[in-house]
């Protein structure tokens, strides 16, 4: 059950989180979401507490009444040259970007954030079992990389993406072992560079 819409209700506040922070290949997502006050869902909560399912009911009832979003992208070459901290960070950045127009404060997941110069942001361990706009964001971010380990499975069928989503699964390992690793690996990754 989540805690709180907002820290402070006089502050239009933005929500981020990113997924695809832990796997081998693939880029890593964030999205920015800013919630009516009002906003309620009786199944909204952080996206791996949801099943597949719950997750892609919720992203169009998201995307409808929220009051802005955005997703941001960062790929496995530009997550090899920056760090994967470094890319959640900018992939943060690049979901803001996309907003129609620049929140107040934002709410981020995790513990650590590169700041915005003239957003101010609070850092929440957890976050995304705690505020609905950042449960929002990390069912958008979760579900739009989703999409695109899907389409490039398609492309590259033997990593088996489909089911893993490019995370270090034994089969995934394996695969890497046997066919090398694909334009889409992140090769500064222990799983990928020692298998």
């Amino acid at each position: 059950m989540l805690l709180s819409r907002y820290i402070d209700d006089d502050l239009r506040e933005c929500g981020c989180d990113e997924a695809g922070r832990g796997c081998l290949a693939g880029p890593v997502y964030a999205a920015a979401v800013i919630l009516p006050a009002d906003f309620f869902h009786p199944l909204l909560n952080d996206s791996k507490q949801l099943s597949e399912k719950q997750r892609y009911s919720l992203r169009p009832i998201i995307e409808a009444e929220a009051i802005a979003w955005g997703i941001g992208i960062v790929n496995a070459q530009e997550i090899d040259e920056i760090n994967i901290l470094r890319a959640s960070f900018l992939a943060m950045h690049r979901a803001i970007d996309q907003l129609p127009f620049r929140p107040e404060r934002l709410l981020i997941d995790g513990n650590r954030f590169d700041p915005i110069e003239g957003i101010s942001h609070h850092c929440i361990v957890g976050g995304d079992a705690h505020y609905c706009s950042i449960a929002a964001a990390s069912i958008l971010a979760k579900t739009y990389r989703d999409d695109e380990m899907l389409r490039l499975d398609t492309d590259f069928p033997v990593y088996g993406w489909k089911q893993n989503k490019g995370y270090p699964s034994p089969s995934h390992k394996s695969a890497i072992r046997v066919h090398g690793a694909s334009p889409h690996h992140r090769l500064t990754f222990r799983g990928v560079t020692k298998t």
